[in-house]
């Protein structure tokens, strides 16, 4: 199975969470796993202010980062290309979505992805919007 995560999705290997079984799962049947080029500055992003705010140890912090790293070594990375930006702005068009979690559904169209998982509700529904094949994981939050 072609899978694209996005970063809220994928966040959940590193801070356990609802839905974070679930995305190990997904990552179990998948034959292979792309992802968008900011995904990996948006996980770090959030992962340094967990640690800002005394959620994450420095220690934990190193942890996740390597993993993170080591997880995406041998992912695909979709760049921003023309087509994606097209994409993302046939996306923003017609659905409530933020500029950043366009892209992350535009490299899954771009890449023709035979799954598109995500743990953002407004992200889900532009994705089934657009035609692909997409799941929900975690608990209802950002993007309700």
């Amino acid at each position: 199975m072609k899978l694209v995560v996005d970063s809220s999705a994928f966040a959940k290997r590193y801070v356990q969470e609802d839905g974070s079984e679930d995305m190990d799962l997904f990552l179990q049947r998948t034959s292979e796993l792309a992802l968008c080029i900011i995904l990996v500055p948006e996980i770090i992003s959030g992962l340094n202010r967990r640690l800002r705010e005394g959620f994450l140890s420095t220690r934990d912090y190193r942890k996740a980062k390597l993993q993170l790293l080591e997880d995406v070594h041998d992912a695909t990375v979709i760049q921003i290309t023309p087509s994606v930006i097209s994409h993302s702005v046939k996306l923003l068009e017609n659905n409530v979505l933020r500029a950043m979690d366009a892209f992350h559904v535009a490299c899954a169209l771009e890449w023709q992805a035979d799954l598109f998982v995500t743990a953002d509700k407004r992200q889900l529904i532009a994705a089934k919007n657009a035609g692909l094949l997409s799941e929900f994981i975690g608990q209802p939050g950002k993007g309700d």
